[in-house]
């Protein structure tokens, strides 16, 4: 059978200007995601949230009438005006699709055998018509009009005859559901029928119909207790599925819960309360004991889930608490946490073992918050090709089991792997996408971490506006919410784009406290990225006396995991560190290591300073081949502002470069982000649409736009498309 697709809505005029503040991002991505994308319904609902509403602090209601009440009643109105047998059949229709699509409309009709005709009112009044797979409304709201509009013995009726025809294979839990719909009160024959039916749907990775089906129960639960624990295992499956307000929603209707409540600090609330939340939660639990209260997360889970809040806000040394939390547990430390806690107490051996072992666990299939730790190990091991692996087959794993909200989170740490092994392209998309996840499934904390990797792909390519940007934005968040690994990226980032531009001395400053040295200091993470560009920084400045101690512990630590990547960066840094000539073996050293690495942008790097530092030996044939290369590779990466440092070499040098890539055409003259922002727009992208694509705001776009047409000597977008389509590719 097809299955009914709505057309587009109808053409409707535009919603009027709302007075009320601007959205979060996160909370407008959400508000367009309840009001299944309607902007009539977006502007009526932005116009009834609460501070607390606006501010993320409370989630957005869930059911229809407090979504958009006055656009509801409109609709009403226009179906009271078509006939009875129209509205009972459309009625029957939207029982099929809404809350849950069954598609079992025309069995229902041939069965009941109703004359099908009064819908041609319906389509006649452009409400909906007939398709191939049964009744296609209008719009999402048209049909939940429909529904709503019936009286609710009628919807009872439609419930019980689509309950009698759903009789295939894999039907059973639709069928529960129709039949709790259509019940009079509560049953406990029927929660037990739904709470079977959805462990049915969540062992298939239907979540969000496990959702319906464990709430359902929990509205036909005779026992206040049993109604609480279906309600807080419908928010777990809520929260996996990705739909972030209704889980937070009912978790205030049903019991406490310690699991919840530190995912939500996790993901969208402080981070530093998070951890506390998910140790309590696992301490009454047991490896091989009835599962928690939330029905999903055993202790090693738990445990996992408490050692990416440490990550997330860079407090690594409580990593020893979790371990001892393992230990009274009797299991094993889960995931990366044994060899965070090695790390944090400088045991740099056993932290390699240990995360190796982490590493290890990432074939496919395998559970997604193990995959995830993998991909966490693997990063901090320097193996970026098995992270990469690991954190997409994580995706894909969560994927596969409904889990929305893990996809996100996966694709944060893949942004590390495209981000070391100089993909920035590719990366920024990927993060891009996954930032849009993040904001729709209430993640805002994951959606914070996603902008401070925009952020670091933006100052890679020299994006430095864009990069300022987000960095701000990253930082604003991030230090409201305890979240410590963005802040730090933000201004490395920010430190990065100094050192690529030539501002040594605010490079240095801002990368000081990053590169901290020592056991329990710093995030391992942030210390990776800082260190080497910390050296570079505090050379250029002529103090690189707190660098060298940096360096020393990075050097151990790059001994201890044997990563060809860390020891080439630290190989570079002893370069910059030792005197004239002592130098040029510690650069060939650094280009050796390189090569059995993967990180090639960092490759051009090195051998920048490798070409500058011979430039200054007078060994001018060695040096312009060094820089030549460095130029093609900075070019092919897409970092004009690296680029244009090679070039300054290569004058200095007194050899010839070829010149910057500009093709005269109008793109010479805008800005990297500004043309990203010039070519979607021509091609016929509203801000709106540019503003969700690229996670930025639409006040923001038009702002880059109006200095396209500035500088561009244009006035409209029919001007900027004759301009690209003519000069520029």
């Amino acid at each position: 059978m097809v299955t009914p697709v709505n057309p587009p809505p109808l053409p409707r005029t535009s919603p009027p200007r709302s007075t009320a503040p601007a959205l979060l991002e996160g909370v407008r991505v959400r508000v367009l995601h309840a009001v299944y994308g309607d902007a009539r319904a977006a502007a009526e609902l932005a116009t009834r949230l609460t501070d607390r509403q606006r501010s993320g602090l409370d989630p957005l209601p869930t059911q229809p009438a407090l979504l958009a009440p006055r656009l509801l009643r409109a609709l009403r109105a226009e179906l009271r005006a078509l006939p009875d047998g129209t509205r009972l059949l459309l009625l029957l229709a939207a029982a099929d699709q809404y809350p849950l699509a069954t598609h079992a409309f025309l069995r229902a009709v041939a069965a009941a055998r109703l004359d099908t005709r009064p819908l041609e009112a319906a389509e006649a009044a452009g409400i909906a018509h007939a398709g191939a797979g049964g009744v296609v409304f209008r719009d999402a709201w048209t049909r939940i009009a429909a529904y709503e509009s019936g009286a609710p013995s009628d919807r009872r009726e439609a419930h019980r005859l689509l309950a009698r025809v759903l009789n295939g294979d894999g039907e059973k839990p639709r069928r529960s559901w129709h039949r709790a719909a259509g019940a009079l009160g509560p049953s406990g024959r029927l929660v037990a029928e739904l709470s079977a039916a959805a462990a049915q749907a969540r062992a298939t990775g239907r979540l969000t119909l496990a959702r319906a089906l464990t709430e359902q129960a929990a509205a036909l639960s005779p026992d206040p207790a049993r109604q609480g624990r279906l309600l807080t295992r419908a928010a777990t499956d809520a929260w996996q599925s990705g739909d972030a307000d209704r889980a937070r929603g009912l978790l205030r209707a049903g019991a406490a819960d310690d699991t919840l409540t530190g995912l939500f600090a996790l993901r969208a609330e402080n981070a530093t309360e998070a951890f506390d939340a998910l140790l309590t939660a696992a301490q009454p639990a047991r490896a091989d004991g009835p599962a928690h209260t939330s029905g999903s997360l055993d202790a090693p889970h738990l445990l996992a889930r408490a050692t990416e809040a440490v990550i997330y806000t860079g407090d690594l040394r409580r990593c020893r608490d979790a371990v001892r939390a393992a230990e009274r547990l009797g299991i094993e430390p889960p995931g990366a946490l044994g060899g965070l806690a090695a790390a944090v107490d400088g045991r740099y051996e056993d932290a390699r073992d240990l995360l190796e072992a982490a590493a290890g666990r990432c074939g496919p299939g395998g559970d997604p918050t193990v995959l995830l730790h993998a991909g966490i190990a693997a990063l901090m091991l320097g193996d970026h090709a098995r992270a990469a692996t690991a954190t997409v087959r994580a995706a894909t794993s969560a994927q596969a089991r409904g889990a929305t909200a893990t996809v996100a989170q996966a694709l944060e740490f893949r942004a590390y792997a495209d981000f070391w092994t100089g993909r920035p392209d590719a990366g920024a998309a990927a993060a891009t996408d996954a930032l849009r996840q993040a904001y729709a499934s209430g993640q805002d904390n994951g959606a914070c971490h996603l902008q401070a990797a925009l952020a670091m792909f933006a100052a890679v390519t020299g994006a430095a506006d864009l990069c300022r940007e987000r960095a701000a934005a990253v930082r604003s968040y991030a230090l409201a919410r305890g979240l410590g690994l963005p802040a730090a990226l933000a201004q490395w980032a920010l430190a990065f784009l100094d050192l690529a531009e030539g501002r040594f001395a605010g490079a240095a400053a801002r990368l000081r406290a990053l590169a901290g040295f020592g056991p329990g200091h710093g995030h391992r993470a942030i210390r990776h990225l800082a260190t080497p560009h910390y050296v570079e920084a505090a050379v250029r400045t002529g103090d690189p006396r707190v660098a060298r101690a940096a360096h020393a512990d990075y050097h151990r630590w790059a001994t201890a995991v044997r990563s060809p990547d860390e020891l080439a960066l630290s190989a570079r840094c002893r370069a910059l560190l030792a005197p004239g000539a002592e130098a040029v073996d510690l650069y060939h050293e650094a280009l050796d290591l390189h090569a059995r690495g993967t990180r090639d942008f960092e490759r051009a790097r090195t051998e920048l300073l490798f070409g500058a530092a011979l430039r200054r030996l007078r060994r001018r044939t060695e040096a312009r081949d060094r820089l030549h290369s460095a130029l093609e590779a900075f070019e092919q990466f897409g970092a004009p502002h690296c680029a244009l440092q090679a070039r300054a070499e290569l004058r200095a040098l007194g050899a010839p470069a070829a010149p910057a890539p500009t093709d005269g055409g109008p793109g010479g003259r805008l800005t990297a982000q500004q043309l990203v922002i010039a070519r979607m727009a021509a091609d016929g992208a509203t801000n709106r649409e540019i503003a969700t694509r690229l996670a930025l705001s639409p006040r923001t776009i038009d702002h880059h736009l109006r200095g396209v047409f500035e500088r561009l000597g244009i006035r409209s977008r029919i001007e900027l498309v004759r301009l690209l389509a003519g000069g520029d590719s």
